[in-house]
């Protein structure tokens, strides 16, 4: 890796907390990477919108974003930050926006002939058997516009479906129901718009929920992942398409399933995922010889790329 003068930097706000619903992750996040950051020697302050006037960022020479969840992953912040001409860590105003609503990425993805499972979108007076006699069973229940599956459920009846509705239509306006791929689940880390190696996700639970993600110990992680090497390489180059197709920046996360049959399906896209102890990316980036200090420098140094990442 490239030395960088960190002095170049300037004054930087590790943008953190938020409102979100993620909030509690995010303040783990960033909390790591600023303590990376001021280790490594650049001028890093927590900046948490939540609770200072977000106008203060215009004191700040560039921001890292780890801001999950709406208001700092959708192109809220993205688009505050050019307004008041902060260079910005990851993915632009409508990368941010689409990569957000899991709807959106879906009709785009399929759009450029790329595999996703197929789905529907639901509301409170939707026909859910006709939902189920199309997509089958068991499907996966999401709000459209979270992260870290809050409010996901996995389902095996009917009226799982209506229920499950409920709960997701509690965190967001729009939910789809999406055919559940039966396979191995795997996640593949952008760095500069380059796949890092996979990594094999084997949770005990069900599917790789928020307890799997942020509070269990007995989740596995394989790095290798398993797979053969053209099999990893084409998952690769299948998630490098899904990232430039959004229109993603910089680093961020591309989760995929294989079926049965070998087969990889996208299923949506991170543009500002988790850095804390249990998370992905820090993970594939070790794998690929950078520690954390150096991943979370390299993330910054895009922001010399342009006036906006």
């Amino acid at each position: 890796m490239t030395m960088i003068d960190v002095k170049r930097f300037g004054r930087v706000a590790v943008l953190m907390g938020g409102t979100a619903a993620e909030r509690p992750i995010s303040l783990i996040s960033g909390a790591a990477v600023l303590k990376a950051l001021q280790a490594a020697g650049v001028d890093a302050h927590a900046f948490d919108p939540a609770e200072r006037d977000i106008v203060e960022v215009q004191g700040y020479d560039r921001a890292f974003i780890v801001l999950h969840g709406r208001g700092g992953e959708d192109g809220v912040m993205q688009g505050v930050l050019e307004q008041f001409g902060v260079p910005y860590t990851g993915s632009g105003v409508m990368a941010s926006a689409i990569g957000m609503d899991k709807a959106r990425t879906k009709q785009l993805w399929l759009g450029c002939g790329l595999p996703t499972p197929t789905y529907r979108r639901l509301s409170a007076g939707c026909d859910f058997a006709a939902v189920v006699a199309e997509l089958g069973l068991p499907l996966m229940v999401k709000p459209s516009r979270e992260g870290s599956s809050i409010g996901m459920a996995k389902v095996y009846t009917v009226d799982d479906l209506a229920k499950a509705y409920a709960v997701a239509a509690e965190h967001d306006s729009e939910v789809i129901a999406e055919h559940f791929i039966e396979g191995s689940e795997y996640t593949v880390s952008m760095l500069n718009g380059k796949a890092l190696p996979v990594i094999r996700m084997i949770p005990a639970n069900d599917f790789y929920d928020f307890e799997a993600k942020y509070q269990r110990n007995d989740t596995q992680y394989k790095i290798p992942c398993g797979l053969a090497a053209e099999e990893e390489r084409q998952l690769q180059a299948i998630a490098e398409e899904a990232f430039e197709v959004i229109g993603a920046k910089g680093w961020g996360r591309i989760d995929a399933m294989r079926d049965s049959q070998g087969r990889f399906w996208l299923l949506e896209i991170n543009t500002v995922p988790g850095m804390t102890d249990h998370s992905l990316v820090p993970m594939a980036a070790q794998a690929a010889g950078l520690d954390f200090s150096q991943l979370v420098l390299a993330i910054l140094a895009q922001t010399f790329g342009s006036e906006s990442a």
